[in-house]
């Protein structure tokens, strides 16, 4: 893997990059909202050796090894903001086969960027994604914030993200608990995605209830599926990692 911070519209974002299938598709993981490239820990590459694909890991700006954010106040349409960053990093490696898989607000930023840029995207796997705000959502956001005030989850955070943590864990909690918040949905986009989507989501998810899933996968114009396991929480790729490589595998073998 390729280590480098590129510079896409004067964000400098931290990359781990391997191409060097240039026959196949490349997998690009898009981590979620307290995540980044390290806590992926060795998904990418298991998934890599099972496919054949190249892979592209990336910290989001404020995330990880990537620059700090600007300012822990974002934008209503953030993710849509994520997106046409994606789509600018994507161009800048000239990347045009990718293969979006996207964890939580990563999940949904690799719809938002398939609806706006189908002919970069061939198939996109989101996992445990968000199309509209529930309640639960706000439950889990709320209780995160309680184990932020009252555990060491902040210095769990800090190993991975450094000086930065403070400001992305405000940025990420005031957002989504912010009244203006509330009416963010992003179900319009969905029909502009043609490409194959794999939605996998835990029936325990304590961030989001299986509507996430079932309109998503109504909703889009290409083909679609769900793979829902039973008992597990939000993050399937760390709490039954064989479980979702031999699923995302088999999909990407297929569509990919």
């Amino acid at each position: 893997m390729e280590e480098r911070i590129i510079e896409v519209v004067g964000q400098k974002l931290y990359t781990e990059y391997n191409n060097s299938l240039d026959e196949k598709p490349v997998i690009v993981f898009l981590h979620d909202s307290l995540g980044c490239t390290q806590l992926w820990r060795d998904f990418p590459i298991k998934l890599s050796q099972l496919t054949g694909c190249s892979i592209l890991v990336y910290d989001r700006l404020g995330y990880g090894k990537s620059a700090p954010m600007f300012t822990h106040e974002r934008a209503v349409n953030y993710m849509e903001q994520e997106a046409d960053i994606l789509n600018d990093l994507l161009t800048e490696l000239n990347i045009n086969n990718a293969i979006l898989f996207g964890h939580s607000d990563g999940g949904t930023i690799a719809l938002i960027t398939a609806s706006k840029y189908p002919e970069r995207v061939q198939a996109v796997i989101c996992e445990a994604g968000h199309i509209f705000v529930e309640e639960t959502t706000l439950r889990g956001v709320y209780d995160a914030w309680e184990a932020y005030r009252t555990t060491n989850l902040a210095e769990r955070l800090q190993k991975y993200h450094g000086d930065k943590v403070e400001v992305l864990f405000k940025a990420w909690t005031e957002t989504w608990t912010k009244e203006d918040y509330r009416s963010w949905n992003i179900e319009y986009l969905l029909k502009n995605i043609q490409c194959p989507l794999l939605f996998v989501q835990g029936d325990a998810d304590e961030y989001g209830t299986l509507d996430q899933v079932e309109k998503t996968v109504a909703q889009v114009s290409g083909y679609s599926e769900k793979y829902i396991i039973p008992g597990i929480g939000h993050t399937p790729h760390k709490e039954v990692p064989e479980l979702v490589l031999n699923k995302t595998s088999e999909f990407i073998k297929r569509y990919g």
